[in-house]
């Protein structure tokens, strides 16, 4: 796990950009098994908890990227 708070905001943006890849590459991943005649469910459920994660990374680096309004 990278520090976003460690990194340049062009390399956030880099970053981000790559989460969201991964994150949309999973869910076509898990679509695919899913569709399977036999789907294998501990599959999806491991490429699941593996896209909540990347979407956890994707919201805290947005965080890191917008200005608190409230400071």
């Amino acid at each position: 796990m990278i520090d976003p708070a460690a990194m340049s905001e062009e390399a956030l943006r880099a970053r981000l950009l790559e989460l969201r890849q991964d994150h949309a590459d999973l869910d076509a991943a898990i679509q695919a098994v899913a569709l399977s005649p036999l789907p294998d469910m501990m599959l999806i459920g491991r490429l699941k908890r593996k896209k909540l994660a990347l979407k956890d990374e994707i919201v805290r680096i947005e965080d890191e990227l917008t200005p608190d309004i409230l400071a």
